[in-house]
């Protein structure tokens, strides 16, 4: 655990610019909010590239079938795929979390069609850090997307492992409280059913679950290897930083 503790004092800072981050305090009114969770899909979204990219480096998912390599490890990340891509919704329905909070945009009035134009582009077989790169999308968005996937190409298994964990499930918990506190404070007569599920939920999974599966995949991926660790680090307060600049995207929308 020293590794995990040297890696935590190493994005300390960053990590609590996001806790606090101003964005969470301008959040007043439903329109606010909508243009909250209009550039925040975009990390919705993104965040299951990451982890399918873990299952295809950690698990077996072509054919003839073969275990791979890392026996703990594959569970861990077909545990966290099975409750992000196929959990329970609100209605009884199985879907993905980036579904949910698409669902919940919708019900809140907010609009869907930049997120679905920009995914109708990846989806027809484009080149995604070119879908990126031409869209009308926020400089700073384009910049968070475009980390996540330069580290999806590029990055080793224990680099993706440090976006997805130190940038992603360890911190959701204590950011999604900051903004579900606010939330909760400024709409009290609002019907917010659904997206306080989705934050519920991941709130309750990244915290209780996914949270400490991710870190045991970190410490089988990195072991006692000092420059892995070192990677993980830097991988780390990277994925913090382009965080920092999304909330600062959105922020500067309100």
């Amino acid at each position: 655990m020293e590794h995990i503790k040297n890696v935590n004092a190493y994005i300390a800072v960053e990590r609590n610019q996001l806790l606090v981050h101003p964005l969470y305090f301008k959040i007043k009114t439903i329109e606010d909010l909508q243009v909250f969770m209009q550039g925040h899909i975009y990390a919705v979204w993104d965040f299951m590239s990451l982890l399918k990219a873990l299952q295809q480096k950690l698990t077996c998912t072509t054919i003839p079938w073969y275990p791979s390599k890392f026996p703990n490890t594959r569970y861990l990340i077909n545990e966290i795929v099975v409750a992000e891509e196929s959990d329970e919704y609100i209605d009884g329905r199985r879907l993905s979390h980036f579904e949910m909070y698409l669902d919940a945009l919708h019900a809140l009035g907010g609009d869907s069609h930049e997120i679905n134009q920009f995914l109708e582009q990846v989806y027809a077989g484009s080149a995604v850090l070119q879908v990126i790169e031409d869209s009308d999308l926020h400089p700073n968005i384009k910049e968070f997307l475009a980390f996540t996937f330069d580290v999806i190409e590029n990055g080793s298994a224990h680099e993706i492992a440090a976006a997805f964990t130190f940038g992603r499930e360890d911190l959701i918990p204590d950011m999604f409280s900051s903004i579900l506190k606010e939330i909760q404070l400024n709409f009290p007569d609002s019907n917010l059913e659904k997206l306080l599920y989705y934050f519920e939920r991941h709130i309750e999974l990244d915290g209780d679950e996914h949270g400490p599966l991710a870190m045991k995949m970190i410490m089988e991926l990195c072991g006692d290897d000092a420059s892995k660790w070192k990677q993980v680090e830097e991988v780390s307060k990277l994925a913090l930083e382009k965080r920092i600049k999304l909330w600062d995207a959105i922020d500067s929308a309100l």
